[in-house]
């Protein structure tokens, strides 16, 4: 068993998915004990403690990549997965967002003043007619952790709030989420929008959110769905690497 904390390893058993557990257990497998610690903090929502432990771990000579990649990240992966299988809810997504917020604060400063390369530039939003923040807020968390510059646009975003958030930050990826089953249809002509203005080759589109498949978005001619928070960096990933293949075939 890769986990050696004892909380860590009962949090681990809320994932079911096959290859949720490979992906996960490969991403904690061999962490140190204080690693494992902080990502459980984080879990539970203890701020607090993943503050402390954070700046022990930067202290103790790990670096900001390493808190990001081994504690905080392996930790939002669980909550991410806890909060689309109903097994915990919004307070609760929110509690470990403060949390991950807390550890952010002290290694945020040092990656940015690493100079490292972006992994890529990302718009997100929830289509028009959705209130619905939480997932991709979720998501949006996740994708500046892995190192993505992330622009969001909001709730109840147009096809047009979009494109000219695309072509603001010249963005590689675009990313919609839809809550409700009624405003589905809104990704389809957003989609479609891009075609229209001529800039659909530009970027690569990625959907998600409780009611959206895959079935759906190949329906809809996204590039790409994410299931979840951890799936949509991954899909992120993979779209940004397609596209400068594109560009430079």
């Amino acid at each position: 068993m890769p986990i050696t904390h004892e909380g860590l390893a009962r949090e681990f058993e809320f994932v079911t998915n096959p290859g949720e557990q490979k992906h996960i257990s490969e991403a904690i497998d061999g962490t140190a004990p204080i690693m494992q610690e902080m990502a459980y903090e984080l879990i539970v929502g203890n701020n607090a403690d993943v503050d402390r432990l954070t700046q022990e771990a930067l202290t103790e000579g790990f670096t900001a990549n390493q808190v990001l990649d081994d504690g905080l990240l392996n930790g939002m992966a669980i909550v991410g997965v806890k909060f689309r299988d109903n097994l915990i809810f919004v307070p609760e997504v929110l509690v470990a967002a403060r949390a991950m917020k807390a550890g952010m604060t002290h290694i945020e400063p040092i990656l940015s003043a690493s100079g490292a390369e972006p992994a890529g530039t990302v718009v997100m939003g929830t289509v028009k007619g959705d209130l619905h923040d939480i997932g991709k807020n979720l998501c949006i968390m996740m994708l500046r952790g892995a190192g993505f510059v992330v622009h969001d646009i909001g709730v109840d975003s147009s096809p047009e709030d979009f494109i000219d958030a695309a072509e603001e930050h010249e963005a590689e990826v675009v990313g919609m989420s839809a809550l409700l089953t009624t405003t589905m249809p809104n990704m389809g002509r957003t989609i479609a929008t891009f075609e229209d203005m001529g800039m659909r080759d530009e970027v690569r589109i990625m959907v998600g959110g409780a009611p959206v498949t895959q079935d759906f978005a190949d329906e809809m001619g996204a590039d790409a769905y994410g299931d979840n928070a951890v799936d949509a960096v991954d899909k992120a990933k993979d779209l940004v690497k397609l596209l400068a293949e594109l560009k430079s075939s």
